[in-house]
């Protein structure tokens, strides 16, 4: 039964149109910082070549099907048709035709959506000149919009000369036709946006108010009690972890496990099969099902896309697209040794983005997801990959890398939000504040600084001041859009309330001997490794959780919440759980709302939302503990407790850090400063808390926030 929404009002039009690392990333504790006076300056338009002259993928008219695939390096290429998903054997078989250096296409009359379909390649096998070609492998079309799901853990698939067909999915040709009912994009400005990072499965599988049938799924997301939950939270914007179709590493496979996170791309342009109620189509027209509910309710849609690697691996994987089709196309090969692949992903390849194939494949993907799924934006994963130049100059990277510049000036790109993570594992990989303005970047010195001060550590005053203010060293500040991603904790690493509870990884069910993952987290376990029934390490756990979200709500910044860190999700320690498909990933939903954490996230989003344009343009001072209201422009080395003044017209914004192991006290600026926040005192006491006046007392290892009365 078709669902019926009523009719948007208010908004402009949509756009119309046609494994992972083992470990914790590249950060700003392992590398230098980086500067650039091109991180500032405008970069110039440079196009990326277009050599085709035919939409790639399967497109339906209405009569028959074009199918179009990009190879230079092969002999042929064939189209196989297939009746059923389990068939083995095509039944039928049609040849490519040659259409310039690049694409190979045919037309067949008759076929439309719904049928099932892929490639054979046929050319030269030489490692050592970079081709791989082998066409005992049935291929998965780079540019399907749909797929069957998953290949099977088989050894047809890496093993030369053994044909894969049973092993393989099969792409799927869909149609564009789909009822919108005047869907329109939210439109959230970026110092509006607070962002909440979540997974598609996760998020609904526990929950006892979703439909059984839509838990995990796509439906599952945008179902009410989700939507309520979001917007309770203060949250704008969602940001899925990677909802295209993905493979899992054949390793996890033989370990019993799956790749549950998606950081393993097999169809970029493919939402996720695992997801929807079906395989043939169905998870398109439920992914923008979801879409289109998320925006009723006011909600805008980013998509995390990772174009640094693909699920393919190193050379012992898996042939199941880009390596069949041409390898020395697609990939980042050895210049010294060309059956080798450069990896700055840690995942075994990296697609080469300095070639004008990968970064068409980049664009038309990215224009897909929001013209055609109607998404809002875009996290891209380790970013700094897409602006490296070509492998036998070194790959370096540059801001003005053709493909960084062509996204930032794409007119069908031109509303939609662009987050990067900005570095990646090769040389100089740590690029943070490098990326063209357009873009925002996720600001790791933020989360690292958070977490060092507010577990204690002496001396990380100053550089959280910085952080609050934006990091405007590193990413500039022209005073009216926030260009930092700020958040504590997120999918890589310990959850939040990981943070509180552990200092070492646990991470022995992922099959690694406790070998993956970060084993510096800069958590605090506050007197206990894991759980607790003490009183006093429950309460130091409750305010250093507090502490966290207050500093990332009240940052000069976007705002990132990690799912169900407002609802005290547990890992269990394990600080690295991409492989872990079940319950220690999914949110553990409460039976009822009404929990204190919750109802102090839901807090912190409002004051933002009132307090937002201040918190973005008001001028900063700095306060020093003591008996006179002495400020300057930055925090001095070494201390441990600071005030932020927030100062605009006759508006005023004081925030009170205090990271030390004594109380602080602190004289303040004249006027009569109102209560707003305490990570010391509940709400209901600070609502009775007098006015402050002359001066303002906070305890140990606490945030608080004042306003100016008028």
């Amino acid at each position: 039964m078709a669902d019926r929404l009523p009719p948007a009002a208010g908004r402009r039009p949509h756009p119309a149109g046609g494994g992972r690392l083992h470990g914790q990333r590249l950060g700003a504790a392992q590398a230098p910082r980086l500067r650039s006076a091109a991180r500032h300056a405008r970069p110039r338009r440079r196009d990326v070549e277009s050599p085709r002259a035919v939409r790639l993928g399967a497109v339906w008219d209405g009569e028959g099907t074009r199918f179009a695939v990009r190879s230079r390096h092969a002999a042929a290429v064939e189209l196989c048709l297939f009746d059923r998903p389990g068939d083995a054997a095509a039944s039928r078989s049609l040849p490519l035709a040659r259409s310039g250096d690049e694409q190979w296409q045919v037309y067949v009359p008759g076929v439309g959506p719904g049928q099932l379909y892929g490639f054979r390649a046929s050319g030269p096998w030489r490692p050592a000149d970079g081709h791989r070609f082998d066409c005992a492998k049935l291929l998965v079309d780079p540019y399907a919009r749909a797929i069957t799901g998953e290949p099977a853990a088989d050894r047809s698939l890496a093993e030369r000369g053994r044909d894969s067909a049973a092993a393989m999915p099969r792409s799927v040709v869909v149609g564009d036709a789909f009822d919108w009912q005047g869907d329109a994009p939210p439109g959230v400005p970026w110092r509006e946006t607070v962002i909440y990072e979540c997974h598609v499965r996760g998020m609904s599988m526990r929950h006892p108010q979703v439909p059984p049938a839509d838990r995990g799924r796509f439906l599952g997301l945008a179902s009410p009690p989700i939507v309520a939950h979001l917007k309770r939270l203060g949250v704008t914007t969602v940001e899925l972890l990677p909802p295209c179709q993905i493979a899992s590493e054949p390793a996890l496979l033989r370990r019993g496990l799956r790749n549950y996170w998606g950081y393993n791309t097999l169809g970029y342009f493919a939402p996720h099969a695992g997801y929807a109620s079906a395989a043939a189509g169905e998870q398109v027209v439920e992914f923008k099902r979801m879409v289109r509910a998320l925006h009723r309710a006011g909600l805008e849609v980013l998509v995390d896309l990772v174009f640094n690697h693909t699920a393919e691996g190193g050379a012992d994987g898996p042939t199941l697209c880009w390596r069949g089709l041409d390898n020395a196309l697609y990939y980042r090969l050895d210049p010294a040794d060309r059956s080798r692949y450069v990896d700055v992903s840690g995942c075994g390849n990296t697609l080469d983005a300095s070639r004008p194939a990968v970064a068409e494949l980049v664009l038309d993907c990215l224009r897909h997801w929001h013209r055609t799924m109607h998404v809002d934006g875009f996290r891209l994963d380790l970013a700094t990959a897409l602006g490296r130049g070509s492998t036998a100059a070194g790959a370096p990277f540059s801001p003005d890398a053709p493909l960084l510049v062509a996204i930032a000036e794409d007119p069908h790109l031109a509303q939609a939000k662009i987050v990067v993570e900005p570095w990646d594992l090769g040389p100089e990989g740590y690029q943070l504040g490098r990326f063209p303005r357009r873009f925002r970047e996720w600001n790791d010195r933020f989360r690292i600084a958070a977490r060092r001060y507010w577990r204690g550590d002496p001396g990380v005053g100053a550089e959280l001041a910085s952080c609050l203010a934006g990091s405007p060293e590193i990413l500039g500040c022209d005073g009216r859009e926030p260009r930092g991603v700020c958040y504590a904790a997120c999918h890589d690493g310990f959850t939040l309330a990981d943070l509180t509870a552990y200092e070492r990884k646990h991470n022995r069910a992922n099959g690694e001997d406790n070998r993956d993952g970060s084993d510096d987290e800069q958590s605090s376990n506050w007197g206990h490794e894991g759980p607790s029934d003490d009183p006093a390490i429950g309460a130091a756990r409750r305010r250093a959780r507090r502490n966290l979200l207050a500093t990332v709500f009240l940052a000069r910044g976007v705002p990132m919440l990690g799912h169900g860190d407002e609802l005290g999700r547990s890992q269990g320690g394990n600080n690295n759980a991409y492989c872990q498909d079940n319950e220690l990933s999914w949110i553990a939903w409460p039976a009822a709302p009404g929990d204190d954490l919750t109802a102090f996230v839901a807090r912190l989003g409002e004051l933002r939302r009132r307090r937002r344009d201040l918190l973005v343009e008001g001028e900063l001072r700095y306060l020093a503990p003591g008996a006179a209201p002495v400020t300057g422009a930055a925090v001095p080395a070494g201390q441990d407790a600071f005030g932020v003044l927030v100062a605009r017209g006759d508006e005023g914004l004081l925030l009170l850090l205090n990271g030390g192991a004594e109380p602080a006290r602190f004289a303040l600026p004249a006027g009569s400063w109102r209560w707003l926040l305490d990570t010391a005192a509940d709400a209901a006491a600070l609502t009775r808390r007098p006015p402050a006046i002359r001066t303002a007392g906070i305890a140990s290892r606490c945030l608080a926030c004042l306003a100016l009365d008028p």
